[in-house]
């Protein structure tokens, strides 16, 4: 009785260890965004809040040590062999080869990766690209607040990102860690969400819509629920002007996770 009681002593024991590791990767890698709700700067028309479940997100963005691990079981996304469908030809130009990121920073976000390369990717982790609503919910924050956006000096702050070259040879980590725990919103490079160009499509047919002509001119700004909202409307304006199978240099991502019931 008394080695069945060790046995199974011994066995709580292992189980929550295991479950500690488990936890401690998750935590170190992840966060947990908080449920809420936002009023996103396009595509609602009534300007009513859209709530936002609660999910896991990465602190940091995929980076080239990252992705090059991910390439190496993952032949069909290599530089050599993806696809055109999948992926332009500037799909990851700046390796010197398949599996040799070259002279690229290795903490530095990967970049030149397409839509289609940054989904499987998340895929073959276990989780997914946020979608646009569940990215810029996050990035409406600063260093204590949920909300920022009202906040002159946090939009200054990422309206000067746009004026600095090469951000994205940068080792992530190293911009402000939001209030969820989240670092490199702002200050780095672009990222991929899901639904990126979502705000184009409507019923059957994108001519129902004049929000993507507004986008590309300076009506776009106005036409912002606030012109505090410029910084925003910048990242609309560029998720509208790609395609899933483009990629440039200042262009990454990171995952995102639902949270199990």
């Amino acid at each position: 009785m008394e080695a069945q009681f060790i046995k199974r002593f011994h066995y709580c024991l292992i189980l929550l260890f295991w479950v500690s590791i488990s936890f401690s990767q998750v935590s170190e890698d992840m966060v947990t965004i908080g449920a809420g709700s936002y009023v996103p700067l396009y595509g609602t028309a009534d300007k009513k809040p859209v709530y936002i479940k609660s999910f896991l997100l990465d602190v940091y963005p995929v980076t080239n040590q990252e992705y090059l691990e991910f390439l190496k079981t993952n032949s069909a996304y290599r530089k050599s062999k993806i696809k055109r469908l999948f992926a332009n030809t500037t799909y990851l130009y700046e390796w010197s080869g398949d599996l040799n990121f070259g002279k690229l920073n290795p903490n530095a976000p990967v970049t030149n990766v397409s839509w289609f390369a940054a989904k499987e990717y998340c895929e073959c982790q276990g989780k997914r690209l946020a979608t646009l609503d569940e990215w810029e919910y996050v990035a409406m924050a600063d260093e204590k607040r949920k909300d920022a956006r009202s906040r002159e000096e946090f939009n200054k702050y990422i309206l000067s990102w746009y004026e600095k070259n090469k951000t994205y040879n940068n080792s992530v980590g190293k911009t402000f860690k939001n209030y969820w725990g989240v670092y490199d919103m702002h200050g780095l490079v672009w990222e991929w969400t899901f639904d990126f160009n979502s705000i184009f499509l409507s019923g059957e047919s994108r001519k129902d819509k004049d929000t993507d002509k507004d986008l590309f001119c300076g009506s776009g700004s106005v036409n912002a629920t606030d012109l505090m909202n410029y910084a925003a409307f910048m990242r609309y304006a560029f998720r509208g002007s790609i395609k899933a199978n483009y990629t440039t240099k200042n262009l990454g991502f990171r995952c995102a996770k639902n949270i199990s019931n």
